[in-house]
C-alpha cells in the first residue's frame, strides 16, 4: 500500500491478503524455469517464427511435455490467426516474471512499459536448457508473494478504471499487469489452479 500511496495509484483498504506463505504454493527452480522455457517458445511464434524453427528449439530444450493444452494447440498449429499471435506474444510478459522469480532479472519494474524482449530472450539463447537450469535459482516466497501481492492492488486499480472510463492510473498498462498478474498466481499456486485456467481476480 506503501508504493501505491509513492505512486499515487488508488487503492481500498479492504481489499483482502492474499495466501500467507503457510498457504501458498512453493514451486520448485525445475517447474519455474521450464514454465519460463515453454512460456518464451510461444511467445516467440506469436511474434512470427517460423515453425520449422519453432520445432527445432523445443527439441533442443527438450520442451516437447511442456507446454499446457492451450499452448500445444497454438504451437501446433502451422497457420495461427492473429487473435491467437497476439495473445501469444503478450506471454513475454510472464515470462519476464518467470526471469525475475529466478532470479536472472535483478527487480520487477513497475508494470507501464514492455519487457526487455532482446534481453528476456538472450537468457535462453546464450545459456542452453542446461546452463538456464543450472543459474536459475528461485527467490524466497516472501519477496514471491509481496510480488503478487502488489500486482493484484495493482489490477484492482486497472479494472476500476476501466470500469468507470477512466484512463489507467499512474500509466500503467492493463495489458502487462493481467499478464504478471497470471503468472505470479500461477507461482503461489492460487487456488490451485491449472497455468490454462489461472484466473486473475481483482
Amino acid at each position: 500500500m506503501a508504493v501505491l500511496k509513492a505512486e499515487n495509484v488508488p487503492f481500498i483498504e479492504h481489499l483482502p491478503l492474499i495466501e500467507s506463505e503457510a498457504e501458498s504454493t512453493r514451486r520448485t527452480t525445475e517447474e519455474v524455469a521450464t514454465r519460463a522455457m515453454a512460456l518464451c517458445i510461444v511467445a516467440v511464434k506469436g511474434e512470427g517464427l517460423e515453425q520449422a524453427i519453432i520445432d527445432q528449439l523445443i527439441e533442443e530444450y527438450k520442451l516437447a511435455s511442456a507446454f499446457t493444452p492451450k499452448e500445444k494447440e497454438f504451437i501446433e498449429n502451422p497457420n495461427p490467426t492473429q487473435h491467437d499471435r497476439i495473445q501469444f506474444a503478450w506471454r513475454y510478459e510472464c515470462y519476464w516474471v518467470m526471469l525475475w522469480a529466478l532470479g536472472f532479472i535483478d527487480k520487477l519494474e513497475r508494470p507501464d512499459e514492455i519487457c526487455d524482449v532482446r534481453l528476456a530472450v538472450s537468457f535462453l539463447r546464450e545459456n542452453g536448457r542446461s546452463g538456464f537450469l543450472e543459474k536459475a535459482k528461485l527467490r524466497s516466497q516472501a519477496e514471491i508473494l509481496d510480488a503478487a501481492d502488489l500486482i493484484y492492488r495493482y489490477h484492482w486499480a486497472v479494472v476500476d478504471a476501466r470500469i468507470n472510463n477512466r484512463e489507467a492510473p499512474a500509466a500503467l498498462d492493463g495489458g502487462i499487469v493481467m499478464e504478471r498478474h497470471h503468472a505470479l498466481n500461477w507461482l503461489i499456486g492460487y487456488m490451485d489452479q491449472e497455468w490454462d485456467d489461472v484466473s486473475t481476480d481483482t
